[in-house]
């Protein structure tokens, strides 16, 4: 289950019935692409950076804007980002 906060985010899902770490990836995605700096924090503390790092570099939901931002905050080269290739 996500808080309560985190709703408006996940708004075509069943949010009770919903386990983060189940879907870690479609988790991340959403709220590097959607949140707000409060959804950041509360990712930093469910997620390991590394694990935020991985959706970052590989993932082909983020838009160049998300990755590029998120990217600079984790320090990854740009050419290790897919959707910045």
């Amino acid at each position: 289950m996500i808080p309560a906060f985190l709703r408006p985010y996940f708004w075509d899902i069943d949010t009770n019935a919903f386990d983060p770490r189940a879907h870690a990836e479609y988790t991340i995605e959403r709220i590097l692409e959607l949140g707000d700096s409060k959804a950041a924090a509360w990712l930093r503390e469910q997620f390991a950076a590394e694990e935020i790092m991985e959706v970052i570099r590989t993932t082909r939901r983020l838009t160049p804007r998300s990755a590029t931002f998120w990217a600079s905050v984790y320090e990854i080269p740009a050419h290790d980002v897919t959707v910045l290739r």
